[in-house]
């Protein structure tokens, strides 16, 4: 039997090396405890901040530096915890870094309402002034807030209800990850795995279509028993953002999610609109798949498993390295240069121990290394493709700490995944031009449309629902469960089309994803793929001037407005041209996988 090491087993050379952020946890503990003394000095600027654009700016100096060494203290705790989540070492430090830092956000608290009590007229001459420059953009976005902050009293009751707000979150992340029990199934060999979130999924790639089917329906066995209690709890987290957003004076809860990156409806729409253009192209690649997968009809089960058997691929963690970097070309010597040496070096925490996080992430820090954690194995193809996503992450907060002061080094979700998915993209297209034969050639372009229909078509259905949920609760209409199964069935009627097999518990879908529970995120998938797509191609197909916008998006953190960002790099998320590209490239690989197999 094959047992994971532990962590004092592991060879250093396979783990990151954390020395630039700390030395080791005596250094960290010494940079704690002087950073912890001082979050009493954001009291001497209390009541001072509209005195002159000079005593504003010191304050916002202050933050700036106590934030930015806060992070780097964060980042290492963090870090450390996910090597051996069984450390309590590790998770004392991350109990000891949150704890002060909810402290220090409470001493800080006054900022944002004083600053918002400037009137206009005096803030607009302190915004002229040169000692506010280096925080003219944070200003001047901090403001666009102003029509929608409350008085004081009113502020504070709505912070008072924060707890109470949570309540519905916390009620699905306790029903849904302790209460909720699947019992046993029966996998391909005969063994019997316990069924949880994680083994449906892993169930689901089954290649015995009994296994996959007896799973979906004893997994959603136990949504339908409890679906009562679920839809209460959706429903009271959607009227809780309705509320919200009518509190502060916006137009609808989408408006109100949507303002803080300063991205128009028009970009949520498009998308939707898009999407539902290219349907029949995915319909197409359903029905190519119940065909060659030889099934008399095609359900929900039978969407996740790989239409041919996974290759017999092994790739080292060296030649996973050497394949991303290969990959990456088109990005320039110094891009590459600098992620070589990193992946090759000790930015990347490689492979399984005993305790380790499970999954994969990027976290890095302004006056640290953008470090990754894998769990790499050298038989899992997607597990390169998961080293250069990563690696996309890694290299955008590169570019953006090189090239930004700390507060706007720090991109926003709209384009983090932009970056990640772009590289993957160039992965792809390098392995499929090397692929020995066709069937390799088929597995490659079924594994990206496949991505392609997860992320863009899968989750602009997941974003549909949410505004159709919440604009009924704005109308005054009741959301029960029937409600919510009649709006999500009949988006799983247009998304699917009319010869796929939809199963009847498939309609309690919308009770299970955590997404739904925070509302309006889900859209930044697919516009972050669509955007990936259209510069991967800008990239590729294009010289110096288009490498060199591309490489200005990453070193841009959140020195603009995300969908000024983007056009910078050659892509305006505004238009509908971006995912009508990525979705015309969908239906060319469905067709292209049609005639290999």
């Amino acid at each position: 039997m094959k047992t994971l090491p532990r962590r004092d087993q592991v060879q250093p050379q396979d783990t990151w090396d954390l020395s630039s952020l700390f030395a080791d946890d005596a250094a960290w503990e010494s940079a704690f405890r002087k950073w912890e003394k001082r979050i009493g000095g954001y009291q001497k600027f209390r009541g001072h901040l509209a005195d002159s654009p000079r005593s504003l700016a010191a304050a916002l100096k202050f933050e700036s530096l106590f934030d930015r060494a806060g992070e780097a203290l964060g980042n290492y705790a963090f870090l450390k915890s996910a090597e051996d989540q069984s450390n309590s070492t590790y998770q004392r430090m991350v109990g000891r870094y949150q704890s002060a830092a909810s402290r220090a956000a409470q001493a800080a608290s006054y900022m944002r309402p004083e600053i918002l009590a400037i009137p206009q007229g005096k803030m607009k001459r302190m915004l002229a002034d040169r000692a506010l420059k280096p925080y003219r953009v944070l200003l001047v976005r901090m403001r666009r807030f102003k029509k929608h902050t409350l008085s004081k009293r009113e502020e504070e009751l709505l912070a008072m209800q924060s707890e109470m707000a949570s309540a519905t979150n916390k009620i699905f992340t306790q029903l849904n990850n302790s209460d909720l029990k699947f019992g046993l199934v029966k996998n391909e060999r005969g063994e019997e795995i316990e069924l949880g979130h994680a083994t449906f999924s892993t169930l689901l790639h089954a290649p015995k279509r009994a296994v996959r089917k007896t799973a979906f329906h004893q997994y959603y066995g136990q949504f339908k028993a409890h679906e009562n209690t679920l839809a209460a709890t959706l429903s009271g987290s959607i009227h809780r953002d309705v509320y919200y957003a009518k509190a502060r004076g916006y137009a609808s809860a989408l408006d109100a999610a949507l303002f803080p990156d300063n991205v128009p409806q028009a970009v949520y729409d498009n998308l939707i609109s898009a999407v539902h253009k290219h349907l029949p192209a995915v319909y197409r690649y359903l029905d190519l798949r119940r065909r060659k997968m030889k099934l008399p009809d095609i359900h929900h089960y039978d969407t996740y498993v790989p239409i041919l058997s996974d290759l017999d691929t092994r790739y080292t963690w060296d030649q996973a390295v050497q394949t991303v970097i290969d990959a990456l070309t088109p990005l320039g010597s110094e891009y590459c240069g600098v992620l070589e040496r990193g992946l090759k070096g000790r930015w990347c925490d490689r492979f399984p121990n005993v305790g380790k996080q499970s999954g994969a992430f990027s976290s890095g820090a302004y006056d640290g290394q953008p470090y990754i954690l894998m769990n790499y194995q050298e038989e899992v193809l997607d597990h390169v493709f998961t080293l250069a996503h990563e690696a996309g992450h890694s290299m955008h907060t590169y570019y953006s700490a090189a090239k930004q002061p700390f507060q706007y080094y720090d991109y926003t979700i709209f384009v983090a995944e932009v970056a990640s998915t772009f590289n993957e993209q160039l992965l792809s297209n390098h392995l499929r031009a090397r692929a020995k034969n066709d069937r390799e050639r088929a597995y490659l372009i079924n594994r990206d449309i496949d991505a392609i229909r997860a992320t863009i078509v899968r989750q602009t259905m997941f974003a549909e629902f949410e505004k159709v949920a919440h604009a009924q609760v704005e109308s005054g209409e009741p959301l029960t469960v029937e409600a919510f199964k009649s709006i999500y069935r009949g988006l799983l009627e247009r998304y699917f089309g009319p010869e796929f097999a939809l199963d009847e518990e498939l309609s309690l879908e919308c009770f299970r994803i955590p997404h739904f529970y925070r509302a309006f995120y889900v859209y930044k998938y697919a516009t972050g793929l669509a955007a990936a797509i259209a510069l991967a191609d800008r990239v590729t197909t294009g010289g110096k001037q288009e490498l060199a916008d591309y490489l200005g998006f990453l070193s841009g953190g959140s020195s603009k407005d995300p969908l000024d960002l983007l056009r910078g790099a050659g892509v305006d998320m505004a238009k509908p041209e971006p995912v009508e590209t990525a979705l015309v490239h969908f239906g060319r690989l469905v067709d292209e996988l049609n005639s290999l197999l």
